[in-house]
């Protein structure tokens, strides 16, 4: 991974067993309702050992979800305990990918064109000099992250008061000529959804839903937004695993889906190709999936495939050649490990059928049914647990404004409850088992990009708990329709409390240090 994109993610900023898996073995592809047809992996020329070998090699690394689709059919399919295949999923910077598509729709409307000037659309918001750079500056060098700019601009954006990212986006210096210059710039990516709300008088995701989620039978999605309601584009889109294997299949299909094109198959391959290449080591360039070329929000990889991707290990893979697309959501700490396995495992070996052994997809289709995250088991029970059930504990004054804390046990349940000037929010956990819940509780500081979901809609919650001794209870709460999680430790000590805050993204980075402390004492 480039430097550039490092300093990106790091600057800006896992109930009952689900699965997707093949319910039955089938020699040919059947209808599965609303979705893909399902087939067996060797039915379309992949061995079931590969996928299998790819699951094992990656089971420890965070993943979410997987779905691998092979001539339209999906042959493999699983999620990771307490993930589930109904389950929205935050695509950070898969989230491009789509915008993208927008701008091809809008362009195929004969709405703009990819040479039309940034500075034309916003003539209210310009700064007073107009400089050279951003004078010239077009949509294709936003679609392709050559702005000019010399680092990302989204910090600009989330200065404290700031509520016109427009403005503060044509605001900042453009050092390079516009298209010369590669920056991972996802500020690039939010002027792309301003242009088409611009032009359409519509939200992006209000523009994309007639014309790219209905067609692909895409529902319940919702996206993050500024604060004047737009579309955040270069992040913020929530949908299922399903939901970006059909949107790769749309790629990989040149715009075409059920004989209607939706997209034209010019735009496909124009922004499926590489414009511009990465800047970084000549020596790394082979084995890196960073330094292969970038197109419009979508980056090109090795082995002639492209992908749109986001932080975390969100990704969008096209293998035009093998006729290939695979889908994956995940928090994980090594993106290019992740794709260094796709290589090695996934690759098909070029046969449209391979010879049918009988029964060669059962140990992959028993392996999927396990897939689980690991619970951090402990002790079931305490001492203390009589003593401080349902107790309130009030908390000193902290940045994330909450008030009191309790703790109901309850058998092989318990429910944290934390309340703040919004009031109470509870949220339910299992005793050493995931148990579902939802909460409105705000968890903006969780994740890489703290903007809001438009209505604030209730979050889907997993979560485990355990005492680690027997003054300690420890939770792990799982935001399944985000990458995230957090772990809350608490410690009590005779009519005090001691909780830790941890983010998972410090988890991953092993940034211990970065735990939220709060204490407080028992108030009733």
């Amino acid at each position: 991974m480039p430097v550039n994109r490092r300093i990106f993610l790091k600057q800006s900023l896992f109930g009952a067993l689900q699965l997707g898996v093949l319910a039955e073995l089938y020699a040919q592809p059947t209808p599965a309702k609303g979705g893909f047809p399902r087939s067996t992996p060797e039915a379309q020329g992949i061995r079931s050992r590969a996928i299998l070998d790819f699951v094992n090699a990656v089971d420890d690394t965070g993943l979410h979800s997987l779905m691998i689709v092979r001539n339209g059919s999906v042959v493999a399919e699983g999620w990771w305990a307490p993930y589930a295949p109904e389950l929205r999923h935050t695509l950070y910077s898969l989230s491009k990918s789509f915008t993208a598509t927008g701008i091809g729709l809008a362009a195929a409307e004969g709405r703009l064109t990819v040479a039309d000037k940034v500075v034309s659309f916003f003539p209210d918001k310009l700064p007073a000099t107009v400089s050279e750079h951003l004078a010239n500056m077009r949509i294709k060098d936003l679609l392709t992250m050559s702005t000019g700019h010399a680092s990302d601009v989204v910090g600009q954006f989330r200065a404290a008061g700031n509520d016109d990212w427009i403005r503060a986006f044509l605001a900042q210096p453009v050092t390079y000529p516009p298209g010369t210059h590669f920056v991972y710039n996802s500020g690039a990516t939010y002027m792309l959804s301003a242009i088409l709300q611009q032009l359409t008088g519509e939200t992006l995701i209000a523009y994309l839903t007639p014309r790219l989620f209905g067609p692909l039978g895409i529902t319940g999605m919702d996206w993050e937004t500024d604060p004047n309601g737009i579309c955040t584009g270069g992040w913020g889109l929530r949908v299922t695993t399903e939901d970006i294997a059909r949107f790769g299949q749309l790629y990989l299909q040149e715009g075409n889906w059920n004989g209607k094109q939706l997209l034209p198959a010019d735009w496909v391959k124009e922004a499926s190709a590489a414009h511009i290449m990465q800047p970084g080591d000549e020596q790394a360039r082979p084995a890196s999936d960073w330094l292969q070329g970038y197109g419009y929000q979508f980056w090109r990889c090795r082995n002639n495939a492209y992908r749109g991707d986001g932080a975390y290990g969100q990704y969008c893979i096209v293998l035009p050649e093998h006729q290939l697309v695979i889908a994956i959501t995940s928090e994980t700490p090594d993106m290019q490990g992740v794709l260094n396995q796709v290589w090695k495992f996934l690759l098909p070996e070029g046969a449209a059928k391979l010879p049918g052994e009988k029964n060669a997809a059962k140990p992959l289709t028993q392996r999927l049914k396990t897939l689980s995250l690991p619970i951090p088991r402990a002790l079931a029970t305490s001492p203390l647990a009589a003593g401080i059930t349902g107790r309130q504990y009030g908390m000193t004054a902290n940045d994330l404004g909450i008030q009191t804390i309790a703790l109901q046990l309850s058998g092989k349940q318990a429910v944290f409850s934390v309340t703040d000037a919004a009031g109470a929010h509870p949220i339910r956990t299992g005793i050493n088992e995931w148990v579902s819940g939802d909460t409105d509780l705000a968890i903006e500081w969780l994740k890489l990009f703290p903007s809001p979901i438009p209505g604030n809609p209730r979050l889907q919650t997993r979560a485990t708990g355990a005492w680690k001794d027997h003054q300690t209870f420890e939770m792990t709460i799982r935001f399944v329709d985000t990458a995230h999680y957090m772990r809350v430790t608490c410690r009590f000590e005779g009519e005090t409390i001691r909780v830790g805050l941890l983010r998972s993204i410090a988890i991953i980075s092993k940034e211990a240090s970065a735990e939220k402390i709060l204490e407080g004492k028992r108030v009733s």
